[in-house]
């Protein structure tokens, strides 16, 4: 919600009581008469349990063989709860962890509510120049620099390649190359081409993009969601689901896509480097070689995705900012990066990385590098997390029946001029 100069002030007056009071977690900000860090950081993970949890948990450890007087507090938070939790325990002043892997959106947000610490000039910004340009411009809010790219991202098509052998059929690079697949898919294979997670809108962007749509134009202070390009956008999905190229769910979408396409159930989905480790974990990829991945089928306007990762953010109101610091940069280093692009395939935000022969060499690191080059850069303002909860819930009532793709595209507007009142 946009807010007034009142409720400015308001959220000014929470972020100094909440700098005084300091996390529960943290025990004081200890710089030792010798220099050396002390006390306890409480890092909030939001990576996926069971793959990559694993490998943060255990490298967020070794910063304690740098720093053996300061406890690493490790605590994975789900994903889909963390940016409600995290603004709650900073409003109230209690519970707060000192340091939070924020969603890319997520920064301007909680750096505009005044829960974020700036970085510049601090330990954490080490070597910043070092960092992709594209994977840095979500960390700056006003001028100054919130928090520290851990990972970027964008999004590709994983598919079978057996299936698609089988099928006799290449990688579709077009909408309409992949509803003639689907069509070959269907009749070689009795496999359904394509899982369309529809419980999360974010798998929408790369129709809207597409199509030459947008969710918002942050220049202009325009809404765009609900142009022509964005129905154009929500007609496609619909078409994917009602003629079977696609099949596609309410709820539980992850898991349900996930376990489809390991199972080999479909040929394909769309998905992220951050699905790599769970997807070789399925019964179809015992065989790694067994999962190809490819750009997203380009609509009429061609082939876009959206532009994601990770940033590494530090509290306020945490009781031991120096150490956070440290962890931050210790845990965005050119080291911790190289490990998890070879244990994860999660693409570095540091330049530097990309020449290190073994990164060089990961297949899934080669290909998602190029596609995140010429990914879209989504609108880095304080609302830009929020603008996903309206079109959700249309995007999912377009793909169940429940709604048209003008009226989805229509109500999804009149929610972000709400949300956005100065905006067109």
């Amino acid at each position: 919600m946009r807010r007034g100069i009142a409720a400015t002030a308001l959220v000014a007056s929470l972020a100094l009581s909440a700098t005084a009071c300091g996390g529960d977690d943290s025990e004081g900000a200890k710089n030792s008469s010798g220099g050396k860090l002390s006390g306890t950081v409480t890092w909030w993970d939001t990576s996926t349990v069971g793959s990559e949890d694993k490998v943060f948990k255990k490298l967020a450890e070794g910063f304690t063989k740098q720093h053996p007087d300061v406890k690493i507090k490790y605590v994975n938070v789900p994903f889909g709860e963390a940016q409600n939790k995290f603004k709650n325990a900073a409003q109230s002043g209690s519970g707060a962890p000192d340091v939070i892997r924020s969603e890319v959106a997520w920064t301007p947000e909680f750096a505009d509510l005044g829960y974020l610490a700036p970085l510049d000039g601090t330990a954490a910004l080490k070597d910043d120049k070092d960092f992709l340009e594209q994977a840095a411009a979500s960390t700056k809010y006003n001028d100054k620099t919130y928090a520290v790219p851990q990972v970027i991202d964008t999004m590709g098509v994983f598919y079978n390649k057996k299936i698609f052998k089988d099928a006799g059929v290449e990688v579709p690079a077009t909408i309409a190359e992949l509803k003639t697949a689907a069509k070959t898919i269907k009749s070689k294979t009795g496999k359904t081409a394509l899982y369309l997670r529809g419980d999360d809108a974010y798998w929408f962007l790369s129709f809207l993009y597409g199509e030459g749509g947008d969710l918002v134009d942050a220049e202009k202070k325009q809404i765009t969601v609900d142009n022509p390009a964005g129905v154009k956008a929500l007609k496609v999905v619909k078409d994917l689901v009602d003629s079977g190229v696609a099949k596609t769910d309410a709820t539980d979408g992850w898991n349900n896509m996930q376990s489809a396409f390991k199972d080999g159930k479909v040929a394909m989905m769309i998905n992220g480097p951050w699905a790599v480790a769970d997807t070789y974990a399925g019964k179809e990829f015992k065989d790694k070689a067994n999962l190809g991945v490819a750009p997203v089928p380009a609509g009429s306007a061609g082939q876009g995705a959206p532009q994601g990762g990770h940033n590494l953010a530090v509290y306020a109101g945490s009781k031991n900012l120096e150490a956070s610091y440290a962890f931050v940069e210790y845990m965005t280093s050119v080291k911790a990066q190289t490990q998890v692009a070879e244990e994860l395939n999660l693409l570095p935000t540091r330049t530097s990385v990309y020449s290190n022969p073994k990164v060089a060499a990961n297949e899934i690191v080669g290909f998602f590098k190029p596609a995140v080059d010429k990914a879209v850069e989504r609108p880095w303002i304080p609302e830009g997390g929020s603008l996903f909860a309206p079109l959700v819930t249309e995007y999912t009532k377009v793909l169940t029946g429940q709604t048209t793709p003008d009226k989805g595209a229509s109500t999804a507007g009149d929610a972000y001029r709400k949300l956005l009142k100065d905006w067109k």
